[in-house]
């Protein structure tokens, strides 16, 4: 098995895991809300659209079985939204803001240290794909985006682009139809460091 089709198995538990805690989540104040398996990344509005992205859009990789158990997840979290737009709404752009406060410390590592920033870089981009996914379901109606993020994301990869290498896809080769290049600049390659 493919190290990518391996992780979107742990993707595909993790999703069904966050799905299935969504509606108490919505109904809490916590932005990072811990899942009852403590191996698993909190729950997050934005941790759950990454996966749902990825495992939707790389859906050919999965058994029928785990195709069917995506549905079900997918559904489940649809429900826990049903007459709480507001509140989701509010909760991912909460996330966004913090997102973005993430992001511009990477960015502002690169400035400093980016010999060590530019190291960790294909983990820590996954920051950067959290807030797509956070944009593009937020970019949708009936949801309304906080005016200046999009500007402040920008402006991040503005940044980014002033110590950009383009290069390799920097996740499982098999996820690159995932994210394609136009859209996803940032996963084909990495910042330069200082040596």
């Amino acid at each position: 098995m493919s190290e990518g089709k391996e992780k979107l198995g742990q993707d595909l538990k993790i999703l069904e895991a966050m799905a299935a805690g969504m509606d108490e989540y919505l109904r809490n104040q916590s932005l990072f809300w811990p899942l009852p398996d403590t191996t698993m990344p909190r729950l997050t509005v934005g941790g759950y659209l990454l996966r749902q992205h990825r495992l939707v859009a790389l859906r050919q990789l999965l058994a029928l079985r785990e195709q069917q158990r995506l549905d079900d997840a997918i559904r489940l979290f649809n429900e826990a939204l049903v007459e709480k737009v507001v509140a989701f709404e509010k909760r991912a752009n909460d996330e966004l803001h913090a997102r973005l406060r993430q992001w511009s410390e990477y960015i502002r590592e690169l400035r400093h240290e980016s010999l060590a920033a530019g190291d960790y870089y294909a983990s820590a981009v996954e920051i950067r794909a959290i807030i797509a996914a956070i944009l593009a379901k937020l970019s949708m109606p009936p949801y309304e985006l906080d005016k200046g993020i999009r500007t402040e994301a920008d402006a991040y990869d503005k940044a980014l682009h002033n110590y950009w290498q383009p290069g390799d896809f920097v996740w499982p080769e098999d996820w690159r139809s995932a994210y394609p290049p136009k859209d996803y600049w940032w996963l084909y390659g990495r910042p330069r460091t200082r040596s």
